[in-house]
């Protein structure tokens, strides 16, 4: 008896985690839809773009897709006078690691003036990203650029917490790897349901940084 009442608890313990992850999943896709555009016409003209940072190049040393992708719809955005500034948020982990300053030269080299572009390198996740733009860069407006599936995730989290925050596509990765990122995103959503539930503070915060 004792068995089947374990059994049975560890039965009911593993559906109500899938319904927990489904139900995360499915609040951060509802919950953004209506704010995210892959048509640059479409897009409400903010004065910040949160560009969220990625490697430059892939382990194996080859040219990361996501990293240029980003790059060619934050430059698009600038452009078209959909965004006069860019807030560019990664990891900078270590001396030999910096996500924010590779986006920067890459941004600077496609014409965008560097007085304009802005870093922050405690962007150690999403969920950091997005509350250090309102918290420490005092943006409570703002278009989040990189993949799809990504925006969603950061626009739920902005809006959750108050903050007019959009998003606006970069072009998707279709190989193998993009599977993988996917896969990864789905358990990511359910952190970031947590995080916005718990009202969890980013690993740093720190000074006030003003962005004119």
């Amino acid at each position: 008896m004792q068995k089947i009442r374990w059994k049975k608890v560890m039965i009911y313990t593993f559906f109500l985690g899938v319904f927990i992850a489904c139900w995360s999943n499915f609040s951060v896709y509802y919950e953004s839809k209506a704010f995210l555009f892959s048509d640059v016409e479409k897009m409400p003209e903010v004065k910040t773009g949160l560009l969220l940072g990625t490697s430059r190049n892939l382990r194996g040393g080859s040219e990361n897709a996501y990293f240029f992708h980003r790059i060619d719809a934050c430059v698009k955005l600038y452009e078209s006078g959909k965004i006069k500034n860019v807030l560019i948020s990664g990891d900078n982990g270590s001396k030999d690691y910096n996500e924010p300053e590779d986006m920067k030269q890459e941004l600077i080299s496609r014409g965008i003036p560097t007085e304009h572009i802005f870093l922050d390198y405690a962007g150690f996740d999403t969920y950091d990203s997005v509350l250090r733009a309102w918290k420490i860069f005092g943006q409570k407006q703002f278009v989040v650029i990189s993949q799809h599936f990504h925006n969603q995730r950061a626009v739920y989290i902005a809006r959750r917490f108050g903050l007019e925050a959009y998003g606006f596509d970069a072009t998707d990765v279709r190989k193998m790897y993009g599977i993988k990122t996917k896969f990864r995103e789905f358990f990511a959503c359910v952190k970031a349901y947590f995080e916005v539930k718990l009202n969890v503070e980013p690993t740093f915060l720190g000074e006030q940084v003003q962005i004119p």
